[in-house]
């Protein structure tokens, strides 16, 4: 027996109709270097229907992919609707990433046209010779008409104003409602292991994501909130807080190119968000600048802001007592990953839980949240107790998790139906998450990940080096830091200035080790691998002789 239901697609232009008709007078706020733009969700639908148009104009078709080189504001927020819904592929691109790495997504993603900030044009510059399947460039921003447009036709690009674009079009669109499981967006891997790997998201996908966002037990989501993602865009769709916003009918603040804790904290105060979403970097430089104008006898006024969901690495207890207990700022920590969509659990706090015992939860990853099952697997495979002392492998599933990645099968990446994630830890009795360790490895500094791995490979590459092991140690501002320990040839000099200088050919400036230890060993497991829970504990103990660089 099948239901009586109407079968309507899930879908990412639903999301927009929705947004901007039943909720048209709830806006976007934009940051500027000396106050804010605004639209409206109605303008938003009417600038989203022209650029679908535009795009159409200059040649894209059926699921061809947009790329986007974009902070953000309002004209990424436009991408975001108009590609998925004008059944194209929305290619958010991480600027972040190490050249490369950029150059590689492009081509393996096969983006055809490039939307990029005007503030961007001069990095786009210099690698968009290197994006052979780019055929058109789009400027976007207010300073669009200023920047150096030379630079980017030197690459043999077409080159487009977006505001020029946008103003010979109409404002409406035929938008395509397609099967909910095309394709509607991408994004990569910070490639932890060898070259990022692309996740392609699904209508159906991102709107149960975005369903799971609005709910109580994630966002808590209305009409009335107005939300600040500080997490780039670039980031698995900004952890699906734009399209829950349109969904919910929130305002969105956006704060652009501004991230530092001076602007940040003087957009909220001018913006009023009730919801905002960052990495704890953001967070913790926030706590810093916040305590300094108490200190200066005048207090920044936060006091709208009812939630801040906080991920992308481990959230420091210390960091959520401090600003619940100074600043009045609800922190609560979510977990997921590029391959979740990301959100997957929330630490939230069990009912009846009272005094410091609530820290223990929100010191945590988590409960899964509706639509994700998690599990522990042990070492021979076996799924392990709920009882907060089994520690193994989290796997997880759902309708907005990743069966494989674009042109990669990887099947060490999937065991059963279910998302290995490289995590190491163990669930109680509530179902509760708390990863204690890193199967691989990587490093998670800032909200990105260094791959510890490919920073060995390297260093050992330099004609002085026998051996290197690079572990993350804690940092009070990036939550993790590469540490680098280093055994040198027999009478070589060299210095963490040289090996940084070396290890800069190849990777971000971001990426490179700022402490360094000369060994004579790295310490080895019995069967012959680096153990480097040796070097963590030496390190802890105060064992290791630790070279800081500074600039």
């Amino acid at each position: 027996m099948r239901s009586t239901m109407q079968d309507a697609p899930l879908s990412i232009t639903s999301i927009l109709k929705h947004g901007t008709t039943v909720h048209h007078d709830s806006e976007v706020v934009t940051a500027t270097a000396d106050g804010m733009r605004s639209e409206t969700y109605a303008e938003l639908g009417a600038r989203a229907a022209k650029l679908a148009n535009a795009l159409r104009r200059l040649g894209v078709t059926g699921d061809e992919r947009v790329a986007t080189f974009q902070w953000n504001n309002a004209e990424h927020l436009e991408a975001y609707l108009a590609i998925p819904s004008m059944g194209a592929v929305l290619h958010t691109l991480n600027i972040r990433l190490f050249p490369e790495q950029l150059t590689y997504i492009a081509e393996h993603a096969d983006d055809k046209i490039v939307i990029v900030d005007d503030s961007l044009v001069p990095l786009l510059a210099k690698l968009l010779p290197t994006f052979t399947t780019v055929e058109h460039v789009i400027v976007a921003g207010p300073d669009a008409a200023a920047a150096d447009l030379d630079s980017l036709r030197s690459s043999g690009k077409q080159v487009h104003l977006y505001e020029d674009l946008l103003a010979a079009e109409e404002p409406t669109f035929d938008w395509v409602i397609g099967d909910e499981n095309d394709a509607a967006a991408m994004c990569y891997t910070s490639g932890t292991t060898g070259q990022p790997k692309g996740v392609v998201y699904s209508h159906r996908s991102a709107y149960l994501h975005s369903m799971a966002v609005c709910a109580g037990n994630v966002g808590g989501l209305t009409w009335t909130d107005r939300i600040l993602p500080i997490v780039p865009m670039f980031h698995a769709n900004a952890w699906g807080l734009p399209y829950a916003a349109l969904m919910a009918g929130s305002s969105l603040l956006m704060p652009d190119r501004w991230l530092q804790a001076e602007p940040i904290t003087r957009f909220m105060e001018a913006s009023k968000p009730t919801v905002s979403g960052a990495v704890p970097t953001v967070w913790n430089d926030v706590l810093g600048h916040l305590d300094a104008k108490v200190k200066d006898g005048s207090p920044a006024d936060l006091s709208t802001l009812r939630l801040v969901l906080c991920g992308g690495s481990a959230v420091p207890v210390s960091l959520q007592k401090a600003l619940k207990e100074r600043h009045g700022i609800h922190i609560q920590q979510a977990w997921g990953m590029t391959e979740t969509s990301p959100v997957a659990s929330v630490a939230a706090v069990p009912s009846g839980v009272e005094g410091e015992a609530i820290w223990r939860y929100r010191g945590g990853q988590g409960r899964p949240i509706p639509g994700v099952e998690a599990r522990i697997i042990g070492p021979d495979g076996d799924t392990l107790p709920h009882d907060g002392e089994s520690v193994g492998e989290l796997e997880v599933r759902g309708p907005w998790i990743t069966g494989s990645y674009y042109k990669d099968a990887d099947p060490d990446k999937f065991h059963d139906g279910w998302l290995r994630t490289g995590d190491v830890g163990h669930m109680d009795e509530r179902d509760y998450i708390t990863l204690t360790d890193r199967a691989k490895d990587v490093i998670k500094s800032g909200g990105e990940w260094i791959s510890s791995v490919d920073l060995e490979s390297t260093l050992m590459g330099h004609p002085d080096v026998v051996e290197a092991a690079v572990v993350a140690i804690p940092d009070e501002k990036w939550q993790e830091r590469p540490l680098a320990s280093v055994v040198l040839r027999e009478g070589a000099t060299t210095t963490p200035e040289e090996l940084r200088e070396f290890l800069s050919e190849h990777f971000a400036k971001w990426q490179l080790p700022d402490a360094w230890a000369f060994i004579e060993a790295v310490p080895r497991t019995s069967v012959g691998k680096f153990d480097k829970k040796v070097l963590r504990k030496q390190y802890g103990d105060g064992e290791l002789d630790v070279v800081l660089w500074a600039p």
